[in-house]
């Protein structure tokens, strides 16, 4: 792929601060100043926080509200295959001239103070938010909650925290109470916010948080409940009753992940036929999905390939929770992991599963996992393991081996990412 101008004023803004993450919205204060305050003149914002499934929470949302007729720009991180994911405007991705010129609006207005890349690219992403009329807008939280970029906007239309989990201990605590009380911290003084399931220890944080500031909460197992059924699930709210499919998005994580969509929608008064489509149409790429075309299916021959972006151990019970439903053949993995993911934890709920792992390094990230260490780890929770040099190469051995094999690429959005661009 040749480099766009966004390319190249992104590649200036990875300059600009030394770390790549700086928990702080002192710096995000001071650029958005500076650009008019964008974040004050956005459409009704839903705000998303958790460790697993915003994203996947994020596009049921967004399915149901364009099922309505509304249009809805949505913001997430990080991308896959190119920048442009991250922005959506009034439901399409932001063009290149577009990003371009708010990518370079937003690098001369801070004037080559430190920022991060993450607060930069946020801000630009406000300010073409601010600019595009739209019904609402869709705000993923990055990292956290209490002190991500996104959390500048002072009175949300909603707020929304899916499961959390222990993820980036190191930024947020190493209990589940303190991050918990970090990504509770999106919750604004009377603002509703839709909780997913948590554990005790979570969920008291939460609600410790939504006390101090009077922000009613729409909590799994309490104002709203979702479940299987027949091969369908019910979802049950204090409107009533719906029966609906069971979510396009493949796994059964996922039915708690419509469910907070499906609590999210119905608080804005959002019909039975939205709702529907919320689950049925929403599409989120590298969770669990089947790759089918591209040079590495060429290579699988009649392997089935899979790609998944997990990367912790929540993560790892709800893809071997995927795994495990009904006649599903063992699988081969080709992982591939960040030095900063507990790596055992998240391959112990695979073993039952999984017939080998071929680890590899992921291309062009400095934080890579070397595959040793990813193989070493692999071996101490009872793999057997190889390493390989790039996934091609691990996929061409294990279709050596098992013509007939299910493969599924995993342990990293970032190789997620780098299998997307190589394999179009």
């Amino acid at each position: 792929m040749s480099e766009t101008t966004s390319d190249a004023i992104l590649e200036r803004m990875m300059a600009l601060h030394p770390k790549i993450i700086d928990l702080t919205l002192d710096r995000m204060w001071r650029l958005l100043e500076a650009l008019g305050n964008p974040q004050d003149n956005l459409p009704p914002v839903i705000h998303l926080a958790g460790t697993n499934g915003k994203g996947s929470t994020q596009a049921m949302i967004r399915a149901g509200l364009e099922a309505a007729g509304k249009t809805v720009h949505a913001y997430t991180s990080p991308h896959l295959a190119r920048f442009h994911e991250r922005i959506r405007l009034a439901g399409e991705l932001i063009d290149e001239d577009a990003l371009s010129a708010v990518l370079d609006e937003c690098y001369a207005a801070n004037n080559g103070e430190s920022i991060t890349y993450f607060e930069i690219t946020t801000c630009a992403a406000i300010l073409a938010f601010s600019r595009t009329p739209a019904d609402y807008v869709l705000l993923e939280v990055g990292l956290g909650g209490r002190l991500d970029a996104t959390n500048v906007v002072a009175k949300p239309a909603l707020t929304v925290i899916t499961p959390v989990s222990l993820d980036h201990q190191h930024y947020l605590g190493d209990t589940l109470t303190l991050i918990a009380g970090e990504k509770a911290g999106i919750i604004k003084r009377g603002v509703t916010c839709v909780v997913g399931p948590q554990a005790e220890e979570g969920m008291d944080a939460i609600e410790a948080r939504a006390q101090k500031l009077g922000a009613p909460l729409l909590a799994y197992g309490q104002q709203w409940h979702i479940a299987p059924e027949a091969g369908r699930m019910a979802f049950q709210d204090e409107t009533g009753l719906l029966d609906l499919p069971l979510p396009k998005l493949p796994g059964p994580h996922q039915i708690m992940n419509a469910g907070a969509a499906l609590a999210a929608l119905r608080h804005f008064g959002v019909d039975a036929a939205a709702c529907e489509a919320a689950v049925t149409q929403a599409y989120w790429p590298a969770r669990m999905q089947r790759l089918k075309n591209g040079p590495l299916i060429d290579i699988a021959g009649t392997a089935q390939l899979w790609l998944d972006g997990g990367h912790n151990p929540a993560a790892g019970e709800a893809l071997a929770a995927t795994l495990s439903g009904g006649a599903s053949q063992p699988v081969h993995l080709i992982c591939g992991m960040l030095n900063t993911k507990d790596i055992a934890g998240y391959l112990r709920p695979l073993v039952p599963y999984v017939v080998s792992l071929h680890a590899v390094s992921i291309p062009g990230e400095a934080n890579t996992l070397p595959a040793s260490e990813t193989a070493k780890a692999a071996r101490s929770v009872g793999m057997t393991t190889f390493e390989s040099a790039n996934v091609a190469g691990a996929l061409r051995d294990i279709v050596a081996g098992d013509p007939g094999a299910k493969v599924l690429i995993c342990g990293s959005l970032y190789l997620a990412g780098n299998v997307l661009r190589e394999n179009s």
